[in-house]
Parts: C-alpha cells; sequence; structure tokens
C-alpha cells in the first residue's frame, strides 16, 4: 500500500491552490472558477479526507482512553500499595506518555514520516532541556525522593532552616508544613541535596536535657530526684530505664544529664513536663539552682 508523506500532502494543496488564484473577471470566468474550486475540494477530501478524520478521531477516542486508563491504575490494588506522592506522579507521566504515543500515531496516519517527528521530538528536547534545566534538576530531584524515600508525605523533617510535616511530594517540589501553621515550597533539587532529618523515621525518640544544681547539693540526691521525676512520668519507658547522672563541673553548678526514652509522637509534651516537673522536685527536695555569680578582685 502506496503511502502519502506530509511533504506530498503540502506538494498537492499548492499545486491545487495554483489553478485558482486567478480571481474571475466575469460571469462565466466565475462560474468556471467555482467548478475547479468544488473540484479541488473534492479531490481533496476523497484523497485525504479520510486520513484527516481518521487522525482526528484517533486523538479525541485516544485521549479520552488515556484518561481511563490513568483513572483506573491510580484505583487498581498495584497502586494502592505505593506512596499517595509517588502514586500521583507515576499516574501523570502514564497520561503523558499515552498521550504523546497518540499525537505521534496520528501524525503518522497523515502521512508525516517518523524520521522526521524524531528529529523535530530531538531538537525540541533538547531546547527546552537548555531552557529548563532548574526544573529538571527538580523533577530528578522528586523521582529520587520518591526511589530512596528519605521521608514521605506526614513525616516531620528538619532540612538546614526548615522544620516540619510533609504535606505533599510533586515532580517539581515539596511541601512542608511547619509547627506555625506555614506552607513552605521547597525545590526538590535543593532538598534532595541537603541534609534530612527525618523525625518520624522511628517510633522511639530520646529526649536529652540537661539541668544544673549548686555545688553544695548532695549528688546522689539530685541524681535521684531526676530519676525519680522521669519515672514517674507516664509517657516516659520505663526500658530502657531514664538515665541522670553529673556529667560537668560548670563555673557556679554542677551539670546533669537526663536521657528519657519515649514515643517520637510524645516527644515535646515529655520534653515540657520534664522541664517544669524536674523545677518543682528541685524545689520540694530543697535543691536549689545557682545563678550566675561573677566575683571581682580590686587592688587597693
Amino acid at each position: 500500500m502506496e503511502t502519502t508523506t506530509a511533504a506530498e500532502i503540502v506538494q498537492d494543496i499548492q499545486t491545487g491552490l495554483s489553478q485558482i488564484t486567478d480571481v474571475p473577471t466575469s460571469l462565466a470566468e466565475t462560474g468556471e472558477y467555482a467548478k475547479n474550486l468544488i473540484n479541488l475540494l473534492q479531490e481533496f477530501a476523497v484523497t485525504y479526507g479520510g486520513k484527516l478524520i481518521g487522525a482526528l478521531l484517533l486523538l479525541i477516542i485516544g485521549f479520552k482512553l488515556a484518561n481511563v486508563i490513568t483513572k483506573k491504575a491510580s484505583s487498581s490494588k498495584a497502586f494502592g500499595r505505593i506512596d499517595v506522592s509517588t502514586r500521583g506522579i507515576i499516574v501523570n507521566v502514564l497520561g503523558i506518555l499515552i498521550k504523546v504515543i497518540i499525537g505521534i500515531t496520528a501524525l503518522a496516519i497523515i502521512g508525516v514520516p517518523m524520521t522526521s517527528m524524531i528529529a523535530v521530538i530531538g531538537s525540541c528536547g533538547l531546547a527546552v532541556g537548555l531552557a529548563l534545566q532548574g526544573s529538571l534538576s527538580n523533577i530528578a530531584g522528586g523521582f529520587i525522593i520518591l526511589v530512596l524515600k528519605p521521608f514521605k508525605a506526614g513525616d516531620f523533617i528538619t532540612s538546614g532552616d526548615i522544620a516540619g510535616t510533609v504535606e505533599e511530594i510533586s515532580i517539581f517540589h515539596t511541601k512542608v508544613l511547619t509547627l506555625d501553621n506555614r506552607r513552605i515550597i521547597v525545590p526538590n533539587s535543593s532538598i534532595s541535596n541537603s541534609t534530612i532529618t527525618n523525625v518520624s523515621a522511628l517510633k522511639d525518640r530520646r529526649v536529652d536535657l540537661t539541668f544544673t544544681a549548686a555545688y553544695n547539693n548532695d549528688i546522689d540526691t539530685v541524681e535521684r530526684v531526676l530519676s525519680d521525676v522521669c519515672l514517674s512520668h507516664p509517657l516516659v519507658y520505663k526500658d530502657p530505664e531514664p538515665f541522670a547522672r553529673l556529667s560537668a563541673h560548670k563555673d557556679c553548678s554542677l551539670e546533669y544529664t537526663v536521657r528519657a526514652w519515649c514515643k517520637a509522637e510524645d516527644y515535646w509534651t515529655v520534653y515540657f513536663d520534664l522541664i517544669k516537673d524536674v523545677k518543682l522536685a528541685f524545689d520540694k527536695n530543697g535543691i536549689s539552682i545557682p545563678y550566675p555569680q561573677l566575683t571581682v578582685h580590686t587592688d587597693k
């Protein structure tokens, strides 16, 4: 079967137009002009109309079918086991690929050579790549995050001066909701190339605190009070047992280190409760917390 190329179609159109470029000047010429125009339209419709209609139908039906396929894929059981953010990106990429294939097929039906299409697509890809270097690096960063999974939607992360809960991971950026209810849009290229602390990665966290007491307080008593405060808190794990020991000699006081384990979601509750409870326990047991002191000697 002989295939008509796009160049041949353009040449036939130019040949036909050359036959009707002369404007009629009399009634007889007008009839002949109209007859040639009708013949040209009929010939074009018979020769190329079927291909154009077929390509148009392919685009309409194909694009609707692409939407149906992406919806079915996103609701399938296989996609249900994938992270929500990853699922959205995969569905979008799948839809774009299907529509690109349909568009190329429609052009092939009309008669555009595949070699020409490949050359044009390659040239456009190079131009777009040079123009969107930053966006492409964000796309690469998004795929790195989705593949390596350093964090997922719902995790609390810190990266540089950003700290908050991950709301959404898209193909270009990541949305982070801070503790004071601010939404930060972070480019994937920057967050994938920086140090990330995923606070929600593990179910348990350790609360590390330091307290000071005066030198004249009994060390064993201070350590016992600190341990009792930790053990009496309902959210602090009893195993592993809380740690409370003298850790440093400061200029005006002794420094004690306290370490207590709890669930990750209870971290801040335990943190602030222990600070308050230790102060109350120190007051109850007569343990003094000294103020900074400075001794100045003068020569008379």
